[in-house]
């Protein structure tokens, strides 16, 4: 029966986190397996996708303030449009 055990691959050098192989001798040759984990690669995408879920969220709920909004009279406020000396003005 085949064994698993949990250890960190540093280099060429395992390095045991938990149990370990019992009667291991230092410059014994074991032939192993071993699979990379993304484990901390998936944790992090699926935080990611959680704060983005949120932000969405906060969105759809304020969307009801932004669409009252009038995007023309609202860009001439921040960017405070003043009359240029060369043309004239059409909307007062």
């Amino acid at each position: 029966m085949l064994r698993t055990y949990q250890a960190v691959l540093r280099g060429e050098v395992l390095e045991w986190i938990a149990d370990k192989p019992r009667n291991l001798m230092p410059e014994q040759a074991v032939p192993v397996y071993v699979t990379i984990l993304e484990e901390r690669k998936s944790v992090l995408m699926v935080e990611r996708g959680m704060r983005m879920a949120a932000a969405l969220e906060q969105l759809a709920e304020m969307h009801g303030a932004i669409a009252s909004l009038d995007p023309i009279q609202w860009e001439r406020e921040v960017r405070q449009e003043r009359t240029l000396p060369s043309r004239e003005s059409d909307a007062d």
